[in-house]
């Protein structure tokens, strides 16, 4: 009896054991690359998949999208202004196989690949097109991280550049810059008003040509503005005519 007791209790061990290393439970959002005698045999999951002891082994890959912060990088843009960059990539595993057999780490190669990308592409462009065509460069930067990672089986769903962190004196240059457009446009402006005001002041004074009668009206309003107003001295139009007519009688 206890050597049966003893026999059983170790087939229940061993029982317990095979379970413990054959029994897998992948969550939803994982697969499991199985590799059977050192081959790939495929992807299983999710759920419960059964293994081989010492003849099967897995490895675990997430499927869910990785947010991956890149670094600051320095980078000289086209027209030789060092700036410090940073950005962020989205990217997800759509292939578990070629993403264990493909590339020894996809996370660090990945990242690797994002860092020297964002440099080579921003070294390409100038300062002022960075700073304006900030969405274009992010759709340019995804779709060459895109065709690089592909046969890793790593999708670039979207990158992102987060920050460009300037010279000082590249800020200070740029704000003398900005303010000095902002006293352009306002002279413009203010000379269009004069143009309009001129244009007009011409349109008033045909107006009177033609209608004598309309700069009479003008003088008694001219006078009605004086008079509502606290000064001391009163200016008075006098028409001319009026004078001219009495240099006629003597």
């Amino acid at each position: 009896m206890e050597f049966l007791s003893v026999g059983s209790m170790t087939f229940l061990a061993l029982i317990v054991a095979f379970a413990f290393t054959s029994i897998k439970i992948l969550n939803e959002y994982e697969r499991g690359v199985v590799f059977r005698l050192g081959r790939v045999i495929g992807a299983k999951g999710p759920g419960m998949i059964v293994l081989i002891p010492f003849v099967d082994r897995m490895i675990r890959i997430d499927m869910r999208t990785v947010t991956l912060d890149v670094p600051p990088q320095d980078v000289i843009s086209r027209d030789n202004v060092t700036i410090k960059v940073n950005a962020v990539v989205y990217f997800r595993v759509v292939d578990p196989n070629r993403a264990v057999v493909e590339v020894e780490n996809y996370l660090m190669a990945t990242s690797k690949l994002a860092q020297t990308t964002l440099r080579s592409v921003l070294g390409q462009v100038e300062l002022d097109e960075l700073l304006a065509s900030r969405d274009n460069i992010n759709h340019r930067l995804q779709a060459i991280l895109d065709k690089q990672t592909e046969p890793w089986g790593v999708k670039i769903s979207n990158v992102e550049v987060k920050q460009i962190d300037l010279p000082t004196e590249m800020q200070r240059a740029m704000a003398r810059q900005a303010e000095a457009e902002r006293e352009r446009r306002a002279k413009i402006i203010a000379a269009e008003g004069e143009l309009q005001a001129s244009e007009k002041l011409a349109e008033a004074a045909q107006i009177m040509e033609v209608r004598p009668m309309s700069l009479q009206l003008r003088y008694l309003q001219t006078i009605r503005e004086i008079s509502s107003e606290k000064a001391t001295t009163m200016i008075i139009p006098f028409p001319i005519e009026l004078l001219r007519g009495f240099a006629g009688k003597n």
